[in-house]
Formats: C-alpha cells, sequence, structure tokens
C-alpha cells in the first residue's frame, strides 16, 4: 500500500519528469523512514479520512515498540506539521515535536533563511501560510488572516506553507 503519513511534510525527492530538484534534507528524511520502516511490521492508525484525492492511505504510522514515526521525523527536524482537516487526532503532538526540533536547530530548522524578516499572511481556516506578495495571499479574508514576520514565526504558530510559497525568497 501506499501510505501519505497524516499531519506531516517531508522534503521532496528529485523528480526529472517534471524538472524538479530534490528539497534539501530529501533524501535524509527518505532514508531515516526507510530505516525505520521498511520490511517491518508497522501498526496504522487512521483518522477520519481513510484515503486522500490520490488513492494513498491517511495514517499515523507506529512501530511495534509504540514509538510514532511521523513523531520520530519531526524530531529529526527532516519533515514539518502539515496540518489537514478533519485528520488532526495527533495534531498537538506532532506540533510538540515540530517545535522541539525548532528549539534545537535540527535538520529543516538549521537553516537562517527561516528567520529573514519578511512577511506571511497565514489563513487561520486552512493553516497554510503565503508570502504576503502571492496571489491567494491577498484572496484570504481578514478575519481569517494571521501575520507572521517570518517563516520561523509561522511554522512554529503550526501553520504549513502553501503549495509554492516556500523557498521562493530564500
Amino acid at each position: 500500500r501506499r501510505i501519505r503519513y497524516i499531519g506531516i511534510n517531508a522534503p521532496e525527492i528529485d523528480h526529472p519528469e517534471y524538472g524538479r530538484n530534490a528539497e534539501p534534507l530529501a533524501y535524509e528524511a527518505l532514508a531515516r523512514n526507510k530505516r525505520l520502516v521498511y520490511r517491518r511490521r508497522i501498526r496504522l492508525e487512521f483518522d477520519t479520512e481513510k484515503k486522500d484525492r490520490y488513492e494513498r492511505w491517511l495514517a499515523y504510522v507506529f512501530l511495534p515498540d509504540g514509538r510514532f514515526v511521523n513523531r520520530i521525523l519531526l524530531e529529526a527536524g527532516l519533515a514539518y506539521v502539515l496540518p489537514r482537516y478533519p485528520n488532526t487526532t495527533h495534531e498537538t503532538r506532532l506540533l510538540s515535536a515540530q517545535r522541539e526540533a525548532m528549539s534545537a536547530c535540527r535538520g529543516l530548522w538549521n537553516e537562517p533563511g527561516l528567520k529573514k524578516s519578511l512577511r506571511y499572511w497565514g489563513n487561520s481556516r486552512t493553516r497554510r501560510f503565503h508570502q504576503v506578495s502571492c496571489p491567494f495571499a491577498q484572496k484570504i479574508r481578514k478575519d481569517h488572516r494571521v501575520v507572521f514576520s517570518n517563516q520561523w514565526d509561522a511554522f512554529w504558530a503550526g501553520y504549513a506553507p502553501a503549495k509554492g510559497c516556500m523557498g521562493k525568497d530564500r
């Protein structure tokens, strides 16, 4: 089965067929995940939605000893929290793991550009953030708009970058 880990997003590996290069730490995240789960017995925990629009199973992944794989990847700084309503059962645990990695500057959080002072607008309904210059940012209703002074603050608050907004200014 193809499993999409609920609540997190890891850097993308390269996709030459689409002209995309690997994002930083993509292969490290892939290797860590493989060491944890490949050819091993795991337990899947489902939330409200069982599959996404690509027919991938949506699950929280646990090892036989009870370790939470989604959380392990966040603690290592090899993924970031990606909230997606209505699948929010472990959102608080996942955000706590991300903040731990951020505080320790592990993995993705060891990049100075995250604290660069550029304004971002978050959407409190979707929990995504955009650069202020993004056309989609301009469409966020004022009562849903949250202002962040940099990406770090947005990630700390549990927001994730909207597709296409990450990395344009770094």
